[in-house]
């Protein structure tokens, strides 16, 4: 098993495409593609400026389109492949803070499925994981900088925790794997339950 890290700048179109080359080049054939990329500003809508939407967006969303259509036709050559997006749960909720984060990560599950729906001929599955809320850098600034958020999560999440990066294994070896082979176009929520709660 190889490794391979590859500096890009996924809100650049020539620098998607030279990191899908460079690792077909390296390794010499691309079967999957996890579109990760993020990142958020957080600030009232009103307070956003031009060039803080186009970054949210052009990380989040056209890099993720970029990336995705760079790999396509090495994911093609190689008889089929699978692409999986990382949305959110702000795919589906709004917040007053994220108003660029959730418009991006809306625009994953449309893309997703409109992906899913081109590529299925092709063999080639897309489908789209929603995290609840997890524990990472970027939640741990959430909840620094928005008073309340820890109590209201834990409050709303039936499994009474916040998620960890480990919960993401399974979900993603299945939707890696040929066991999915008849699943595409599916947005699959880990979030211990938010979504389900009222």
């Amino acid at each position: 098993m190889r490794a391979l890290a590859v500096e890009a700048d996924v809100a650049e179109e020539s620098s998607c495409r030279a990191l899908i080359a460079q690792t077909v080049e390296q390794l010499g054939r691309l079967d999957i593609l996890v579109n990760n990329a993020g990142t958020a500003i957080r600030k009232q809508p009103q307070d956003y400026t031009l060039a803080d939407w186009r970054q949210v967006i052009d990380v989040n969303l056209t890099g993720a389109f970029l990336c995705a259509q760079a790999a396509y036709p090495h994911l093609v050559r190689a008889g089929g492949g699978k692409v999986i997006n990382i949305g959110s749960m702000l795919s589906l909720f709004g917040a007053s803070y994220t108003v660029a984060y959730g418009a991006s990560k809306g625009g994953i599950v449309q893309m997703t499925k409109s992906l899913a729906c081109a590529w299925a001929k092709d063999n080639v599955q897309v489908n789209a994981i929603l995290p609840g809320w997890i524990d990472t850098d970027l939640t741990r600034t959430a909840r620094q900088q928005v008073a309340g958020l820890n109590e209201r999560v834990l409050a709303r999440t039936p499994a009474g925790r916040w998620g960890a990066p480990e919960d993401f294994f399974g979900v993603a070896v299945f939707l890696a794997s040929a066991a999915s082979a008849f699943v595409t176009g599916a947005t699959i929520a880990i979030d211990g339950g938010y979504s389900a709660s009222i």
